[in-house]
């Protein structure tokens, strides 16, 4: 049976833009090689965690103009903080050890690369958050 951070490793996307050199820093390759494809492969984790923080907060986001939905996401990410570590979460716990040991060396730092990223995510996304049919 194949460990985990090996099962972990193929099931990542490979990103072509993300490119790591021997002249890239620890921390931009850490970002490169580990939280943009965990980002990637948790995106549909990811929209549907948002899109349940927008319904435990009365679904004013739908109601909000483009620039105001995007501010609101920024605004949710940065400000509420038990939601900023659910998304987290959700990344870290996609780390094999040896990624989580380099982590934890230096979470501050990578916490808000983390959370720059996935608040691109979803404002990237922006089209899939809109308010699904009731069925």
């Amino acid at each position: 049976m194949k460990e985990r951070d090996e099962l972990l490793l193929q099931l990542r996307p490979h990103i072509e833009s993300a490119v790591v050199n021997a002249s890239t820093l620890p921390d931009e390759q850490f970002q490169n090689l580990t939280l943009r494809p965990v980002i990637m492969l948790q995106n549909d984790l990811l929209l549907e965690a948002f899109r349940n923080y927008v319904q435990k907060h009365k679904n004013v986001f739908y109601d909000m103009s483009i620039e105001k939905r995007m501010a609101y996401i920024e605004n949710a990410i940065q400000k509420d903080m038990k939601f900023r570590n659910s998304l987290k979460g959700m990344v870290i716990g996609q780390f094999t050890i040896k990624e989580y040991s380099y982590y934890i060396t230096n979470s501050s730092a990578l916490n808000k690369r983390m959370m720059d990223l996935v608040k691109n995510r979803l404002q990237s996304n922006i089209q899939l958050l809109d308010k699904l049919p009731a069925v």
